[in-house]
């Protein structure tokens, strides 16, 4: 390849590394959750929640190493908030994955996020994407029987909406002072939570050499991947593109449902997620319009 050849090449495909990382990103997580999904036969949602956040949290250590830098007693008290939340967001997720279709789990809990940039906005526009949002998750409510949504199922999505909220606000009070140390940490902090409870229900099925080399994998492609492809892409990307490409994750969720799991979504469901996508894409496009004219003003 010639020197002007590999130029044009390597301009052509900049602008693609970005957005390339984020689908990866978002392939490797929901591929790994319908995995994780197989595995609740072996050892339940419990365990696969535990071992997966464990092995997670071991790999994220050895690779940042975060113990060489000491921590400050100021931010204790919000990193354990922090780890708690993703703790809680990962236990709560994983069982309504049980209980649910993961696009329509994934679905409800976006909400949590979306909800973040609603409540600090200040544009009518703003409205139209609460509209979509509650639109969305009004058809996904069970109020027909034909629906066949679990309501615990449900709730339990509603929960890990609820902490992914939390996380963003106890994440940007660490994310300043440790960086991405505050992952690894974090996931420490969460597999407290979630290992007594996958040894309490899967016990000594969490030891065979299969399991773990199935949790490994899952902690691979749901944790570790997804943090070193997102923290590349925000290098990348501008935070109102990174957000508009992440509301596709409901949607990615339920396409690899279909395809691993054979999930298949009622027209009613696939329109949910359709409005709840579309809310998330149109408060990110809003939300970065309003930080642009706040600095400019």
């Amino acid at each position: 390849m010639t020197t002007l050849a590999r130029s044009r090449y390597h301009s052509w495909r900049a602008p693609l590394a970005g957005p390339g990382m984020v689908l990866a990103s978002m392939i490797a997580q929901n591929f790994g959750a319908t995995i994780a999904k197989q595995m609740f036969v072996a050892v339940g949602a419990f365990g696969v929640t535990g071992l997966r956040v464990f092995l997670a949290a071991a790999v994220l250590m050895l690779l940042r190493t975060p113990w060489r830098r000491p921590l400050s007693r100021e931010v204790l008290p919000s990193l354990f908030l922090y780890g708690c939340m993703l703790g809680l967001m990962n236990l709560l997720i994983y069982q309504a994955f049980a209980r649910l279709p993961i696009g329509i789990a994934i679905g409800i809990e976006v909400l949590g996020p979306l909800s973040i940039v609603l409540a600090g906005s200040r544009r009518a526009l703003d409205l139209v994407w609460f509209a979509a949002a509650a639109t969305g998750l009004v058809l996904l409510l069970p109020l027909r029987v034909e629906n066949g949504l679990d309501p615990l199922g449900l709730a339990f999505a509603a929960g890990a909406a609820t902490c992914w909220a939390l996380y963003i606000v106890f994440g940007k009070r660490v994310a300043t002072t440790l960086g991405a140390d505050a992952v690894a940490w974090g996931m420490v902090v969460a597999a407290c939570i979630n290992m007594p409870l996958a040894v309490t229900f899967a016990g000594g099925a969490l030891l065979d050499p299969l399991i773990l080399l199935s949790g490994l994998g899952i902690a691979l492609l749901t944790s570790v991947l997804p943090c070193m492809l997102e923290m590349e892409a925000m290098r990348r990307l501008p935070s109102h593109v990174f957000g508009v490409l992440l509301s596709a994750a409901p949607a990615v969720a339920a396409i690899a449902g279909f395809f691993v799991l054979g999930e298949t979504l009622l027209p009613v469901q696939w329109l949910a997620i359709v409005a709840i996508v579309c809310a998330s894409c149109g408060s990110a496009v809003c939300a970065a319009q309003s930080t642009l004219a706040d600095r400019r003003s």
